[in-house]
């Protein structure tokens, strides 16, 4: 029986207006002249903990006040979710006026321009929007199609075929110099690069699908290549803010320019000591040259923490004041009190985790709930040990990272039902959706689809494809659903959650079949199903989806786990912007943290300060690093390598922390008195085996 859902719609708000403001006795000086600048380009150094958000939502209060008109006030964040929560607090400083301020991450701003002002530079308004995992896959037909996937000898699989152009269209880096500096073992093929990057284009352009990297280019390009859309896309906006900038990457920093070709009404924050994210793009000049990128630029830095207390801050003050290039900040507070960090030597593995156990259940003794205490890491694989001794020790504990919602098969199996109705031409939903289907096999899925591009994609096209007899029965239950989701009747609301209950009827079945854990695999399309409901139509769902994913189940409506008590257990990548009461940063040890593969040059390095300092300045009122002395090789090996320290913990850092030694596990044995007479000569015996 097919679940109706009931769409609860949303009632209209009154509009409020909000009360002037008392900048002055609301904020620290500091904040205050940020919030209210004039006009112009403006920088906003936020240290750790500084209220880098408060003074961005006060910047958007006050130039409402002044009179900006709120549609005209562009505000760019790295999350959905980070925009929402500062136009939610402007609103409660100036009213719902500020509901109408434009507010988003790039993508997704990226996406609204291209869906109103592509046709005028050629690009069709109805394209479909492929996840990363989804353009690794049409690179891939590309691979196969041009023969490379039948080479005897390795050639690149389709994600670092994938990596290396999503890189260089983010980054500005050739080819060539991104495969001889990081895949130095495929150099043989760049012209091989070249041919399967053409054809991937092509691909793309003739199923009218775009890729999360074109959304950008292709504002930049019209910014750039055309004055009349210059004009009028910039014209949008008088005011465009900047969250985060410091993880923004060449091809953001080149549309803020063309944004404000016009005016220079720019403000960004952010922290040049927090920038970690070159892997993905981003670009550490991009904050440093604000400046020289906009002549006449005010730099206002915040340096009053209001996170942690002062003995952390001086450790972290210590540690980043050794970064090669940096803008200068001494974080202070007013906090009074609190223990000194902690640096505490493990014998190894074992002990280490033994140690962060029983403190962290010492922390929760004492008070401090164990979802306010994090254990922080270079990456992943780090925590093995401690997941195993939480585990049998009981202690609830969430880990962050692993495979995302939408990543998972089952959630992209339905999806890709849902796309190819949305656009016929989407060769790699057909694809994915075919190999599904009991007795189509890869030969007959490629088949089928070079039927439907010699028919032109036409949408009936593979209704007359005439299959294999193993295939037919699967190829007559699949038309027939999609004819069924193309004529079935429509509905005023929750229509986009009734398809997904009909393509279940089919699908559902197929995933018994296919996979192990049903019962989770379902769950997941009942949440899918759910979220699906509060959409007006596919198109806008699946662009939502691919836009601004969610990371895993609890980030769906009815999802959230918050009220568990439960440890968090994270990369240090994973924790920045987060903060807890207690923080345990673990495998201090060079090689370790900071990783021995991210060490080759002085850029590398000087990242790794920068992400060792954002995994510190995550605490509040505590903080403990750990390093064991030794580590071995394999959980089974006899061999084991002496660790030392991190690099980054010299002696200055160090001597604003307690040293910690941790007792033995084991009391001494008690000495086993045989008697004062030596019963055994061993050297005796040695030299009796050469005395003849």
């Amino acid at each position: 029986m097919t679940e109706t859902l009931k769409v609860y719609p949303a009632r209209d708000r009154l509009e409020t207006i909000g009360t002037p403001r008392d900048f002055a006795s609301e904020l620290n000086p500091q904040q205050a002249a940020a919030a209210t600048h004039a006009d112009g380009p403006l920088l906003i150094i936020a240290g750790a903990g500084t209220g880098k958000t408060r003074t961005l939502v006060y910047r958007v209060a006050h130039l409402i006040e002044r009179g900006v008109a709120a549609e005209r006030i562009l505000l760019l964040t790295f999350t959905r979710r980070a925009a929402q929560e500062m136009l939610s607090r402007a609103e409660r400083l100036v009213g719902s006026n500020s509901k109408r301020v434009h507010g988003g991450t790039f993508h997704a701003t990226a996406h609204r321009l291209l869906r109103r002002y592509g046709p005028a530079a050629g690009l069709p308004k109805d394209f479909t929007i492929m996840d990363q995992s989804d353009s690794a896959d049409l690179m891939q037909l590309s691979r196969a199609q041009l023969g490379y996937a039948a080479r005897i000898k390795r050639f690149p699989k389709k994600e670092t075929l994938q990596y290396v152009y999503s890189r260089h269209i983010n980054t500005g880096i050739p080819v060539e110099d991104i495969v001889r500096d990081e895949y130095a073992q495929f150099v043989d093929y760049l012209e091989d690069f070249a041919k399967i990057y053409g054809d991937y284009i092509r691909r793309k352009q003739e199923r009218n699908l775009v890729d999360y990297d074109d959304l950008l280019l292709f504002w930049a390009l019209m910014l750039e290549a055309s004055p009349d859309l210059r004009q009028r896309i910039g014209g949008m906006y008088d005011h465009i803010l900047v969250d985060e900038y410091q993880d923004t990457n060449v091809l953001q920093a080149r549309i803020l320019r063309g944004m404000c070709g016009a005016h220079a009404n720019i403000t960004v924050v952010g922290d040049d000591a927090q920038s970690i994210y070159s892997f993905r793009g981003a670009n550490f000049r991009n904050i440093l040259d604000f400046p020289k990128q906009f002549a006449g630029a005010t730099t206002v830095t915040l340096e009053q923490n209001y996170r942690s207390t002062q003995p952390i801050l001086s450790v972290t003050n210590t540690l980043i004041s050794r970064a090669a290039e940096r803008f200068t900040k001494n974080l202070w507070t007013e906090r009074t009190g609190g223990e000194t960090p902690w640096l505490v030597a493990a014998r190894d593995e074992q002990q280490q985790t033994r140690f962060v156990v029983d403190r962290i259940l010492e922390l929760h003794e004492e008070g401090t709930p164990l979802r306010e205490i994090a254990v922080l890491f270079r990456a992943g694989y780090m925590s093995a040990d401690l997941e195993i001794e939480l585990t049998n020790r009981k202690i609830p504990f969430e880990k962050w990272g692993g495979l995302k919602f939408l990543e998972a098969a089952h959630v992209k199996d339905v999806l890709a039902f849902l796309r190819i109705l949305e656009n016929p031409r989407d060769e790699v939903s057909w694809y994915r959706l075919l190999l599904l289907l009991p007795g189509i096999g890869d030969a007959t899925a490629r088949a089928a689809i070079d039927s439907m591009i010699a028919a032109a994609w036409e949408s009936n096209a593979f209704g007359r494809y005439d299959p294999p007899p193993r295939a037919r029965a699967a190829h007559t239950a699949l038309v027939a659903l999609l004819n069924e989701l193309r004529s079935g009747p429509l509905l005023d609301e929750a229509q986009v959650a009734a398809d997904i209950a009909r393509v279940r009827q089919l699908y559902d079945n197929i995933l018994r079949e296919r996979y192990d854990r049903v019962e989770p695999r379902l769950a997941d399309l009942d949440q899918l199903q759910t979220i699906a409901a509060g959409y007006p139509d596919r198109a806008t769902f699946l662009s939502a989806l691919a836009l601004e994913p969610p990371q895993a189940t609890q980030d769906l409506p009815g999802g959230s786990h918050e009220e568990n008590d439960c440890l968090i257990l994270s990369t240090a990548h994973s924790a920045k912007g987060k903060e807890w009461d207690a923080v345990f940063v673990i495998w201090a040890v060079d090689g370790w943290f900071p990783s021995a593969r991210c060490l080759n040059t002085e850029e590398e390095t000087e990242e790794e300060r920068r992400l060792m300092y954002v995994a510190l300045t995550r605490a509040r009122n505590y903080l403990s690093v750990t390093y064991p002395l030794n580590a071995y090789s394999s959980r089974r090996g006899a061999d084991y390598s002496l660790d030392q320290l991190c690099r980054f913990i010299d002696r200055g850092v160090r001597d604003n922390m307690q040293r910690v030694a941790l007792a033995s596990d084991n009391a001494p044995a008690k000495e086993d008195v045989i008697g004062k007479q030596p019963v055994l000569d061993l050297r005796a015996l040695l030299r009796s085996r050469f005395s003849g």
